[in-house]
């Protein structure tokens, strides 16, 4: 990876004469994660090191200025930052003047103007010839480890901490191909077999069972409690946890962060439901193509999330924005075949700011520029957008007969884990089913059935598909798409389908 040498020639420097190494990070689940990976690292070897987070709501995004003048009034010498950087000339040429050496590990685009760092590693930025492009910023920088450890010729070090890589590469949504998904198998493996303090105790808070956890698992169970302690709170307590080596100490921030997820998830309820109804209103006001909502009061740390559900359940492009300092700030989430960092820069000339990809970005612009801005976005999404492309889309692998799920089956359907972004679950097509002992409502609006095919029959659960119970009960030929998956109940494991949609014959 271009940059490699130069950095760790200067933190090899660094440890041997003792200097701090200040680590700046995100407050997201990739930010933190490697963070407390480098940290932890960097300590472990013999490094004078420390770090800094910013909060979300009193610091804001990135690697600042202010973000060179904390790490200055540490002492430190050498900066390493991240899953932030590659834009941050600003702080960088302030770092310089200070004469502190940046070295850069992130992985998003970089901007016009690259900064001056004594070392940028970011696979994707201009010249470097690194062969895989879509490592997570943890992927990033455990590259540095592992360069560090072959310097010091003890290349199995690095590999203690895959299981950091794994959680940030599925909270970040990194495609699992190629190297991200060998980094992630025997990452999830370590967090299964040998899970460090600060992981057991979370894990236990999310009601999970080692042995048992899968990029799901990350995702939904342990990904959204990380957040919250940078979306309530000090994004620091992350940090704290995953390094943390007394398993009592860790289990107490995972308890705070676990109490926090559960405010989080309350606020993020109240705001979706109030957004959903101002949804409503504009989808017929407007062309029913795009939502642009503002609230001053909503909290800025949810609003990304609720964005996300906006998308699900409406299937439009949407922009939702809160009032911080008398400024409108925001999330934007997109849907398939939309690039919504694409349609802000063409409202660049209404924004103050704005930056992402094409499926999600952030924005900030005056408050009384929003129905500028809501018009213009509502026309590009309109003239981009037709009304098929707007409509939900499964993608099925393969056509099964239910017969043919044999255990063998199963087996080497595992190989293929661990799924994600890009290596998504096997999706299959069964027609000619019918459910052998009636339909169940469980939960909160799950269909429950024993799905019935020439004499064989499977588990199968649909969730959020209470509503669909007349077309497939009453002895009523069906068809099924479904991803399999194995459940845990009471210490025993069965195969069962999970229903994604149905379709009475």
């Amino acid at each position: 990876m271009d940059g490699m040498e130069v950095a760790v020639d200067r933190i090899e420097r660094a440890i041997s004469t003792r200097e701090l190494i200040w680590i700046h990070g995100d407050y997201d689940v990739d930010g933190t994660a490697s963070a407390a990976m480098v940290l932890h690292f960097l300590r472990k070897i013999g490094a004078n090191a420390d770090y800094h987070i910013p909060s979300r709501l009193e610091e804001g995004f990135g690697f600042t200025p202010l973000s060179v003048e904390r790490a200055r009034e540490a002492g430190a010498s050498v900066v390493i930052t991240v899953d932030v950087g590659v834009t941050a000339s600003r702080a960088v040429d302030r770092a310089n003047e200070l004469g502190i050496d940046v070295i850069i590990c992130d992985h998003h685009q970089a901007a016009e103007e690259i900064p001056k760092a004594l070392a940028i590693l970011d696979p994707i930025k201009p010249g470097c010839s690194y062969p895989y492009k879509d490592l997570a910023a943890c992927g990033v920088a455990f590259k540095l480890l592992q360069a560090i450890a072959d310097r010091y010729g003890s290349p199995e070090l690095a590999f203690e901490y895959l299981d950091f890589v794994a959680i940030a590469s599925a909270a970040d949504i990194a495609p699992l191909m190629d190297e991200n998904r060998i980094l992630s198998h025997f990452g999830l493996e370590l967090l299964n077999h040998h899970p460090r303090p600060g992981f057991k105790g979370l894990v236990d808070c999310a009601g999970l069972h080692l042995g048992q956890l899968t990029n799901a698992s990350v995702i939904f169970g342990l990904a959204p409690r990380i957040n919250a302690a940078g979306r309530l709170g000090d994004p620091r307590r992350a940090v704290e946890m995953m390094i943390q080596t007394d398993e009592l100490k860790a289990f107490r921030i995972a308890q705070e962060l676990e109490h926090d997820n559960r405010q989080r998830r309350s606020i993020d309820e109240h705001t979706f439901e109030e957004a959903a109804r101002l949804a409503e209103e504009q989808l017929t006001a407007k062309s029913g193509r795009s939502l642009v909502l503002h609230a001053g009061d909503w909290h800025a740390g949810v609003i990304g999330i609720v964005a996300s559900r906006l998308v699900e359940r409406y299937h439009v492009p949407t922009v939702m924005l809160t009032t911080i300092d008398g400024m409108a700030k925001g999330s934007a989430r997109s849907v398939k075949d939309f690039d919504i960092h694409g349609a802000l820069k063409q409202c660049e000339d209404l924004l103050i700011e704005f930056g992402g990809h094409k499926h999600a970005a952030g924005l900030s612009l005056s408050v009384d520029r929003i129905p500028e801005f809501q018009d213009r976005f509502d026309a590009i999404a309109e003239a981009a957008l037709t009304a098929d492309q707007l409509r939900p889309e499964i993608v099925i692998d393969a056509e099964l007969q239910l017969n043919e799920l044999t255990p063998s089956f199963f087996k080497f359907l595992a190989l293929f884990a661990p799924y994600g972004y890009k290596n998504h679950r096997p999706v299959f097509h069964t027609s000619g089913v019918v459910s052998a002992n009636g339909v169940k409502i469980v939960g909160n609006n799950h269909l429950k059935f024993r799905a019935l095919q020439r004499n064989f029959a499977i588990d199968a659960i649909g969730f959020n598909l209470g509503h669909r119970i007349n077309e497939c009960s009453n002895g009523r030929h069906f068809s099924v798409v479904y991803t399999l998956e194995e459940n845990l109940f009471h210490g025993s494991t069965t195969p069962q389908l999970r229903i994604k949609d149905l379709r009475p014959e």
